[in-house]
């Protein structure tokens, strides 16, 4: 039925003093009575201007709903606005008046509570137990509304029924309601023969029958008068905990309960439908009940009501609970929220619709049912941690009970709302709910410790032979928390054992991944140290160092990776130990004799280059962003992940926290500028955001951004858009104490602006420092890629080319000029807030400290495989991070790294084996040659700084010396040790690429990008050029090692191979050997057969007598970099761009075998790199290769025996001792391995 005109007109009439005056919570409430609104109108209602949405539902709506709103005034006391709308009542028929007001009379005849005073809608939930109610409309059965204690299932189970069209459909003879509880038989009696009486006195005088005496005869009154009286009604039991109560209800009519115990139906018959009604409300259902309690609108509400609805996970019984003592003490938030906290459940209670006075009674009510050996086993769950799922294996170990006892109990547990089940994995989890984990604790506070060595001694007994290693539910679960419950069962020296043992580090690191492992060195380390703090240190620094490793699969041998540490680390004592018994088996593994390292943490967050990285002010976090389009948040101690947020649509060029640590903006290539979640700015800038930072105090919180389009903005207020660059401005950086603002720009300036807090609108306040006046004498392009400032706030410092300026900021004079010497430009630098550290990055990978005070280089950070695109010290400056595009952030401890060496070894070397000595020549990073004893690191000899950088060595045995090709050409020959200079040899044009002696050390050989070699009688200076070739000259080979044999194999990049007789310089052979570059060539043992590399993908085997191809191998996909006879001429390896190997037949050119086809790891490669050199055992059974790691193979198998990885990338070469025993290598960032196999 419409809505009477009249009846409209008095509404629109008076609807702006209606929605001035009332609040439409209460009213509704007595409209969804009368069936005259519904639950979704009313949830709609709710999330508008709530007074003029209702009004305007009513205008909508018939006459009936204006009738209700009428009542609803006069109910709530509204007598001036009812009298406003008296005039104008519809006149209804009274059969559809009664349809809509009989909804309460029926539900108040049959004992259904009202709603409660603080009431809020939960539609779904409502909706699903009509839903199955509607299933009773044609037969008999059962409804079950299942929950733990205080999930609000009395009230859900009222409010299904609130409903006119249920009631007329399906329960024309009424709703009855039975409140239950904990009964015994002669209460369940007096509750049975008061719903009799109910019934009957609705009946005529005639029906009234004598109370009946038994339980038997009561049932059989109640059933008579429900299925002869009222046969379409519904009897609703509240809060039924017992079956055997249930049974006396078994009458075939139609019942809805309310339980905590599920499984209650399963004793009685007939059609069964369940509800299961979460544990929690949402956080905004949850502050609309504190809301509705305190008469304050939700968004009013204090930070403590957040909270308090998060501590207790939404229970509507706790949110009800504290808003009813709220609404009495509404100053008591805070001391509400620390009661719940602290798990003072006592001190929570006071309510008028709950049968228990405080809250821990309602949960001690649910335990008192179980059998008392079951509460026993329930208790034994107080040692759970919060959200953490645990399977039935692991409480079959801890209760020493079969497994299928074990679910049979757990469904128990369950049923009675004890516990929750995740049966979506299988096999099914379990927990508990919060509230029901502080119950637990509070309870057993005395018998915690006691709880938690149950668990390990259990656990011990369990598995005395071993952790287990399946990878399943039941093993995750013990070896992510035995180290826990270990630390709260005070077993300090099982705890000692387990941490300290590098098989717990390995089984753990593999499951799990290295975070977890280092968060309990943290978090566990005040336990450890008490045992040993130099060793709890010693494995965290192996984890922090190797994090990265350890998260490759296939996964890496711990034990080798173990051998790299300090020789003084119980780590590598382990290590070795482990290593000599596994190595009596035939297992391969190799002690590193001259450790060096100096990072403190690698952290490998995102796929994709890193851009940007910054500490939290309080140095607990690291924030970084990329390629990804991703922003991370990590702990600083471990590395282990925070957040992870997709943050942009592009590339995040960089991120950024606010001084307090509450926000994070992020800056994009797609032109937006994003704070944590709360602030989008969107086009702000025309073109990619390079770079953001907020102000480092709060007295004022700004954020300035700037970007390819010249501008630079500082928000909140956008009106400060700042002009004055004429190109990209890249950088902007705030003065320590937030006085200036300085920004960097492709136009070669820096700019700082005073004042900062004041409005700036005008390029005329910046103060210009021109950069690119310092770079005068060339016409190049000058880009200042960043600015940062000195502590006291008095100099600013720029990076501009390979070159970092510091400035004064008053006058702009540069006071300091630091010459890096580098060929590669400066990407970052930063200042350190507490010392006169400038942190310096380089787009070749390196990272550089400088003392500011002596202009003096105090240290290299060696470490990252690709640019370093920032660098940052922590707030404390202990601490330096670094992130570059090799997806890496690597943190470095300040001290450490300045009191080490900063001298790195560059990869062109060569190594003498005499005996048990190992002497090793190499450029350092100064361009100084450098001979060293490997096995102890000591310095044997090192020259003065060359003029022209030094690109090979070459040592002689007798007489002792060495030689050295520089880049003009230059050889010279030093005596070692003295370093005299015995032979400078001028010849060469351009730059030498290979020397070599000869055995007997009475000729040297050359050769040069200039297309000739040269043979040197070094002593006498005689040289014999030999020249053919058209392009460069890589390498060489001599065919023998005997003195009788005087034959020269050389290739080029010009695909030929030439062959020369070096006591004549005559040219024996010259072969065109492939079309492309030759890459790699190698003569056999015997000197048959020679092997030949190339860029056009294929290797050529060859004879030496006739000098003809025996075989072209073809199937690589990439250029084959490196080739290897066997020592017995049998086998050629060879090794290509994508790391791959290949063993062939030398007889007939047969494939043999394909090496690390299926073991292909994390990086681009096969072989973390191109596949650079191999070398063959002496028994021919194994092979060494090097790429980006260094590689043992079995060659039979094809298989990866052994890997060990450098701290850099980019192996050149390795030289290899006679029996097989010592490698010795140099990595791209110039670190030494001399890798000894342990036996």
């Amino acid at each position: 039925m419409t809505l009477e005109e009249g009846a409209r007109a008095c509404l629109l009439r008076f609807r702006q003093r209606l929605e001035q005056d009332i609040k439409p919570s209460y009213l509704m409430d007595h409209m969804i009575s009368d069936g005259v609104m519904t639950g979704d109108e009313e949830e709609r209602i709710r999330t508008q201007d709530q007074a003029a949405a209702l009004l305007e539902l009513l205008l909508g709506k018939g006459n009936c709903a204006y009738i209700s709103f009428y009542n609803a005034l006069i109910r709530e006391a509204y007598d001036d606005l009812a009298n406003l709308l008296h005039a104008d009542l519809p006149q209804v028929l009274s059969d559809a008046h009664k349809s809509s007001s009989d909804v309460q009379a029926v539900l108040s005849e049959g004992g259904v509570p009202q709603r409660p005073v603080v009431f809020v809608s939960r539609p779904e939930l409502v909706n699903q137990i009509r839903e199955k109610l509607y299933h009773l409309q044609k037969e008999s059965g059962w409804v079950t509304i299942f929950g733990m204690a205080g999930s609000g299932k009395s009230v859900l189970a009222a409010e299904a029924v609130r409903n006119h069209g249920l009631i007329e459909e399906c329960f024309p003879g009424g709703i009855h309601w039975l409140s239950i509880g904990q009964l015994e038989k002669p209460d369940l009696l007096v509750k049975i023969q008061s719903l009799c009486f109910r019934l009957e006195q609705s009946l005529d005088s005639q029906s009234f029958h004598r109370t009946p005496n038994s339980l038997d005869e009561a049932k059989e009154r109640l059933r008579f008068l429900m299925l002869r009286r009222y046969p379409r009604s519904l009897l609703i039991l509240d809060d039924i905990w017992d079956s055997t109560v249930l049974k006396v209800f078994d009458i075939q009519c139609r019942i809805l309960l309310t339980t905590r115990n599920r499984s209650l139906t399963d004793s009685v018959s007939g059609a069964k439908h369940e509800v299961e009604v979460e544990s929690g409300l949402d956080d905004k259902k949850g502050l609309e009940i504190l809301a509705l309690y305190t008469n304050t609108k939700p968004q009013g509400l204090p930070e403590e009501a957040r909270s308090i609805v998060r501590e207790c996970k939404g229970s509507p019984l706790v949110v009800s609970l504290i808003g009813a003592l709220l609404k009495e003490k509404p100053n008591r938030w805070r001391y509400y929220l620390i009661q719940l906290q602290q798990k003072q459940f006592k001190r929570i209670r006071k309510s008028s619709s709950y049968d228990y006075d405080a809250l821990d009674q309602a949960m001690a009510a649910s335990i008192e049912v179980l059998p008392e050996e079951h509460q026993e086993l329930y208790k034994d769950l107080t040692v759970l941690e919060k959200d953490v799922k645990i399977p039935a294996k692991v409480l079959s170990i801890l209760w020493d009970l079969e497994l299928e006892d074990v679910e049979d109990i757990l469904e128990e547990f369950a049923n009675k709302s004890l516990l929750f089940v995740d049966s979506h994995s299988k096999p099914y989890l379990y927990y508990l709910h919060d509230l029901q984990l502080d119950f637990l604790v509070e309870q057993n506070r005395t018998q915690l410790e006691s709880l938690h060595a149950k668990v390990v001694h259990q656990y011990q007994h369990f598995y005395r032979d071993g952790p287990p290693t399946s990878g399943d539910e039941e093993c995750f679960y013990w070896i992510r928390f035995l180290t826990y419950h270990m630390a709260k069962a005070n077993l300090s020296k099982e705890l000692y054992s387990l941490m300290f043992s590098l098989d717990w580090v390995s089984i753990k690191a593999q499951i799990m991944g290295p975070a977890p492992l280092i968060n309990d060195y943290v978090e566990y380390g005040p336990i450890l140290d008490e045992e040993n703090s130099e060793v709890r240190s010693q494995f965290q620094e192996f984890l922090s160092l190797n994090g990265h490793q350890l998260e490759q699969r296939p996964f890496p041998d711990v034990v080798q990776l173990a051998l790299s540490q300090p020789y003084a680390s119980e780590v590598y004592r382990q290590a070795l130990q482990q290593a000599q018994e596994r190595a009596s088996t035939g297992t391969l593994y190799f002690d590193w004799l001259y450790v060096k390292s100096l990072s403190r943490l690698v952290i490998h967050p995102h796929q994709g280059s890193i851009y940007s990285a910054c500490f939290s002010h309080d140095g607990a976090k690291i924030a970084s962003c990329g390629a990804s389009k991703t922003l991370k948040v990590f702990k600083s101690t471990s590395g282990e992940k925070l957040t992870e947020i997709l943050a942009h649509d592009d590339e995040v060029l960089c991120c950024a926290f606010s001084p307090d640590d509450r926000l994070l903006a992020t800056c994009s290539s797609d032109r937006k500028v994003k704070v944590s979640k709360l602030l989008v700015f969107e086009e702000e800038h025309e073109e990619q955001v390079n770079y953001c930072q907020f102000t480092n105090t709060t007295r004022r919180l700004l954020l300035a951004t700037c970007s390819n389009d010249k501008f630079l903005n500082v928000k909140p207020s956008s009106q400060n858009t700042m002009f004055g660059h004429f190109e990209p401005v890249n950088h902007c950086c705030f003065s320590p104490d937030d006085k200036y603002l300085s920004t960097s720009s492709n136009d070669g300036t820096v700019k700082r602006t005073g004042c900062l807090f004041r409005k700036v609108s005008s390029a005329n306040e910046w103060k210009t420092i021109n950069v690119r006046s310092i770079f005068a004498e060339t016409d190049e392009e000058v880009i200042v890629k960043c600015s940062t400032w000195t502590a006291d706030s008095k100099r600013v410092i720029s990076a501009a080319r390979n070159a970092v300026l510091v400035f004064d900021v008053e006058t702009s004079d540069m006071l300091l000029e630091i010459k890096t010497n580098r060929l590669s430009t400066v990407q970052y630098c930063h200042a350190c807030p507490t010392s006169n550290l400038l942190a310096i990055a380089f787009s070749n990978y390196a990272v550089e400290l400088w003392d500011l005070e002596a202009n003096k280089k105090m240290a290299d950070c060696s470490g990252h495989l690709s640019w370093v695109q920032r660098v940052q010290f922590s707030p404390d400056g202990s601490q330096l991070l670094s992130c570059s595009d090799d997806q890496t952030v690597r943190l470095w401890e300040t001290n450490k790294v300045h009191t080490s060496s900063a001298i790195s070894l560059k990869r062109d070397s060569d190594v003498l084996f005499r005996g048990e000595e190992i002497i090793v020549s190499a450029a350092d990073n100064c361009n100084r040659l450098t001979v060293r004893d490997g096995r102890t690191g000591c310095m044997l000899f090192q020259s003065e700084e060359k003029s022209s950088r030094i690109r090979c060595t070459c040592m002689c045995r007798q007489p002792p010396a060495v030689a050295l090709g520089q880049e003009d050409g230059t050889v010279q020959v030093l005596e070692v040790p003295s370093g005299k200079l015995l032979a400078n040899l001028l010849g060469h044009t351009k730059t030498v690429l290979h020397c070599q002696f000869t055995q007997n050390g009475q000729t040297l050989i050359t050769s040069s990008e200039d297309t000739t070699l040269r043979v040197w009688r070094w002593q006498s200076g005689d040289c014999m050029v030999l020249q053919g070739h058209k392009e460069q000259v890589r390498c060489f080979s001599l065919f023998s090692t005997s003195p009788a044999n005087t034959h020269l194999l050389s290739w080029s990049f010009d695909g030929t191979v030439k062959v020369w007789d070096i006591e004549n310089g005559e040219k024996l052979q010259d072969i065109e050997a492939h079309r492309e570059a030759i890459l790699s060539c190698h003569v056999s043992p015997g000197g048959c057969f020679f092997a030949t590399t190339s860029a056009d993908k294929t290797a050529k085997l060859w004879h030496c007598d006739s000098w003809q191809c025996l075989h072209t191998l073809s199937g690589h996909q990439y250029c084959v970099r490196s080739c290897q006879f066997s020592w017995d001429s049998r086998r050629l390896a060879t090794g290509d761009d994508n790391g791959e190997i290949r063993i062939w037949g030398v007889k007939d050119g047969c494939l043999l075998k394909i090496c690390s086809r299926d073991s292909k790891d994390g990086m681009d490669s096969l072989h973390g790199g191109w596949v650079t050199d191999l070398h063959f055992s002496p028994d021919n059974s194994l092979l060494v290769s090097t790429g980006g790691y260094i590689k043992w193979w079995d060659v039979e198998k094809g298989e990866a025996l052994q890997t060990f990885y450098p701290k850099g990338s980019g192996l050149k070469r390795i030289h290899v001792s006679s029996d097989f025993s010592t490698f010795v290598t140099i990595d791209n960032i110039g670190i030494l391995y001399i890798l000894h196999r342990v036996v």
